[in-house]
């Protein structure tokens, strides 16, 4: 029960990383609520979800973005932990890329999340703990990878600097990265066959040195520590969880 009497926010909480993470904060004792841009996903998700909460937000919609929090404000008074989870997938090569589909990217993956860490930020007091979802894609080469990719590396720059701004307020940042994890994101690549996405997920597999998937579940326990008193003084970091994709390769 480390989040017994705790405000846990999961922004992009509707399915996959997210909904593993508010299921896990609610295990032990965490007031939970979740965003999303699917009404229904949300509806599904706060279905299982005892006691939580689930708000339709576009994290990509800056007022939508402000007036939630706003709202947040009035209605929770302070908020002890944020995790950071919204985003996007997708692929194109560099000779295809498009402005429009870098834009969509970038706003939610990257300009989104920033500015909900921002707000967000303003909410919490000494003992706060904010974890943001990266990828292994912001830091290895990937093909077709330039719009996710640069926009994960920015966030991942992003949560130190936010890191070295909130740590005399005692709020600490963190970040967790994935590797290839079985999610319904994995299933959502714009312009992507099925016999496409099912030859990058073999691909993806024979690139982890422990040749497999991992489980959103196993992203959330690591996210779980880094939010919890546990990981009381460590700020700033990236933990990878990827089977030993990056550091292994």
């Amino acid at each position: 029960m480390r989040f017994a009497d705790r405000k846990v926010l999961v922004l992009g909480g509707n399915s996959g990383i997210g909904l593993a993470c508010a299921h896990a904060f609610a295990r032990e004792g965490g007031a939970v609520r979740i965003t999303g841009r699917n009404p229904a996903t949300l509806a599904r998700a706060t279905r299982d979800l005892p006691g939580s909460r689930g708000d339709s937000v576009d994290i990509s919609d800056m007022n939508a973005t402000k007036n939630y929090f706003s709202v947040l404000e009035r209605e929770w008074d302070n908020l002890d932990v944020l995790v950071v989870n919204a985003g996007m997938g997708g692929f194109s090569t560099v000779d295809d890329l498009a402005v429009d589909y870098w834009d969509e990217v970038h706003a939610i993956n990257l300009r989104g999340c920033v500015f909900a860490m921002q707000q967000a930020a303003r909410l919490m007091g000494e003992g706060g703990a904010i974890v943001v979802t990266g990828s292994i894609g912001g830091h290895a080469f990937v093909p077709g990878n330039l719009a996710y990719g640069s926009a994960k590396a920015g966030l991942a720059f992003s949560m130190r600097q936010f890191a070295g701004e909130l740590v005399e307020r005692g709020i600490r940042v963190n970040m967790v990265s994935p590797g290839p994890i079985e999610t319904p994101l994995l299933y959502r690549n714009p312009g992507m066959s099925e016999d496409e996405v099912a030859a990058m997920r073999k691909q993806m597999v024979a690139a982890v040195p422990m040749k497999r998937m991992g489980r959103p579940e196993e992203v959330a326990a690591a996210v779980l520590f880094l939010a919890s008193g546990e990981a009381s003084f460590i700020t700033a970091a990236n933990l990878f969880v990827d089977g030993g994709a990056v550091e292994i390769g």
